[in-house]
């Protein structure tokens, strides 16, 4: 096996390499005045199977185009370099939200995303909580991997709220299905039911309103499930809400902490107590301190590493993500 990990999600993939017991493979990333960049792979991989990791999200160095440029140009370089297999293992997957026409010409960039992997050659892109599964699991020709962090999620919540009154709640009609696997997998793990909510949300020329919320959070800690964060709005707008109608406290339990430079005053907001996410995207946008102590990341890296395993040595990876 040969494990890459490519600029910003180098640390990352240190932690994934300690849980395998290997270490990262040695790689040059090499910059020219002109603005192009190279990158190859600096140890042979003929003849084995290599997994490349880079997150494709923004941030104050490169943007989500730079970084797919870049972790595309790899992937061919180590295909032409001989490799067995080539999987790209990507925590968090660039455009996956413009996944059809809601407009009309609209692109379906989803698709050609995958488009652009399947032509570097990849056997598999491996990724984790995409906004819509099934769109995903579409575009793509090659093989897929979906993992999800709703059990490491489930098992967080419960041990640190234990007996306490919950209900999941879902900030949007469209991320409902998520929280109701969300909310099965806590009330499994704490033994009794828990309820489930739903906030309105409408959006008319990019302005989102919406506060009433269907189903009942009196008294609980409202748990709010959602993909990713990026400015924030939506979390607060959905903190505001329950608060509004009788939640205790208000956690946001969001995967990708893709984080816009104006997320830091929104989530200051007093309404939400705790933002819990995982730490496969590194950012240092967050500068408040009074957003920093609600910041809790949980460790994604035995997930990914036990994932690899899995996939080099052909065992389950449904096993890992159901666990």
């Amino acid at each position: 096996m040969r494990l890459f990990a490519l600029g910003a999600t180098q640390p990352f993939g240190v932690r994934v390499a300690d849980r395998l017991g290997i270490a990262l493979s040695e790689h040059e990333e090499r910059e020219f005045e002109d603005g192009q960049h190279k990158a190859r792979p600096l140890v042979s991989v003929r003849g084995r199977d290599v997994f490349v990791l880079h997150s494709l999200h923004g941030d104050d160095e490169q943007s989500v185009n730079d970084k797919l440029c870049r972790l595309l140009f790899f992937l061919g370089a180590v295909r032409d370099a001989s490799a067995a297999s080539v999987t790209a293992v990507v925590p968090y997957l660039c455009y996956s939200r413009k996944d059809q026409k809601t407009k009309p010409r609209d692109p379906v960039t989803t698709r050609y995303i995958a488009a652009l992997f399947e032509a570097m050659d990849v056997d598999r892109v491996v990724t984790l909580d995409v906004h819509n599964v099934s769109a995903f699991q579409n575009a793509f020709r090659c093989r897929t991997e979906h993992l999800e962090a709703r059990e490491l999620f489930a098992a967080h919540v419960a041990k640190a709220l234990g007996s306490e009154p919950v209900a999941v709640v879902s900030p949007d009609l469209g991320g409902a299905k998520r929280a109701e696997r969300f909310r099965e997998s806590l009330a499994s793990r704490l033994g009794h039911p828990v309820p489930g909510a739903l906030i309105e949300k409408y959006r008319s020329e990019d302005v989102v309103s919406g506060e009433g919320v269907v189903g009942d959070v009196t008294g609980r800690t409202a748990i709010l499930i959602d993909d990713m964060i990026s400015g924030g709005g939506t979390v607060v707008r959905a903190a505001r809400a329950c608060r509004a109608n009788g939640a205790r406290s208000v956690w946001a339990v969001v995967t990708h902490p893709v984080f816009t430079p104006d997320a830091d005053g929104v989530l200051a907001d007093e309404a939400l107590d705790r933002i819990v996410t995982l730490d496969a995207i590194p950012t240092d946008r967050i500068r408040s301190p009074r957003v920093r102590d609600k910041l809790l990341y949980l460790d994604a890296s035995p997930l990914f590493a036990d994932v690899i395993r899995a996939l080099h040595e052909s065992g389950s990876v449904t096993a890992i993500s159901e666990r």
